[in-house]
């Protein structure tokens, strides 16, 4: 992608690729196992992030990343918002919600990268083997640490982003009165993303430890999954699976 594209370009860029891979998947049989990968993702980051989910100031905002960034949902509805009007985003918002959109778009894009990838790696192994080995075998073969790496800095950009913005006073009242025209235009899925972000983080105050800790955890998982020896790292994430099951 060019680098003096614009945000719409970008954006469109992104979320046609993320529509590629749904085809791509679907027509290779391959849905249940992209499902599966990521079941067993959001079954890690609830443990992995657990105590913050209970922090009554960090609830909302975890459960944002967890559940618009990292979600097993379908967010077709939204791409599809979000690809009709990203024009509009450039044109009508702040650059910051503008990069906003971008930053999002490239999250989801990447995701759906790495969760295909791993997928095509999980069904490559037989189906009893245990899935915290099964996962960490799959991850080694995806071999991607530079798209884990660029997944966090875009996540840690989104966060900062989101904090700049809560500080918009009108620009949250704006979307306020958005919601009307946005229900009347099939655009409920963008304006419940674009205010659940902004309540999650107005209600977080000063993010910078918020997003640190995710970092920090995060670059230690990446680091766990890759350099580990295997029986560690699988011992670890099987570890993390079954705190994530107690707590069910």
């Amino acid at each position: 992608m060019s680098p003096s594209a614009s945000a719409a370009d970008r954006i469109r860029t992104h979320l046609d690729r993320v529509q590629q891979l749904r085809l791509q998947a679907r027509a290779a049989g391959m849905d249940a196992a992209v499902t599966e990968v990521k079941q067993l993702q959001a079954q890690r980051f609830r443990a992995t992030y657990a105590d913050l989910i209970r922090d009554p100031r960090c609830a909302a905002a975890t459960r944002f990343f967890l559940d618009e960034l990292y979600g097993v949902r379908d967010f077709a509805q939204r791409d599809a918002q979000f690809g009709r009007i990203a024009g509009a985003l450039e044109r009508l918002f702040p650059d910051a919600v503008a990069q906003l959109a971008v930053d999002l778009a490239e999250t989801h894009a990447l995701t759906e990268v790495l969760d295909h990838e791993l997928a095509r790696h999980w069904l490559a192994h037989d189906a009893g083997t245990p899935p915290a080995v099964r996962y960490t075998l799959s991850w080694r073969l995806a071999n991607d640490r530079p798209a884990r790496d660029r997944q966090l800095a875009v996540v840690q950009h989104m966060g900062v982003e989101l904090q700049q913005l809560t500080r918009k006073k009108t620009l949250r009242m704006g979307l306020r009165m958005m919601r009307n025209p946005a229900r009347a235009a099939g655009l409920e899925a963008l304006q419940h993303f674009l205010e659940s972000g902004f309540d999650a983080f107005a209600s977080l105050g000063d993010a910078r430890q918020f997003l640190d800790t995710i970092r920090e955890r995060e670059s230690g998982w990446i680091s766990t999954l890759f350099d580990a020896p295997l029986e560690d790292a699988s011992e670890a994430l099987a570890s993390e699976l079954a705190r994530a099951s107690r707590a069910d």
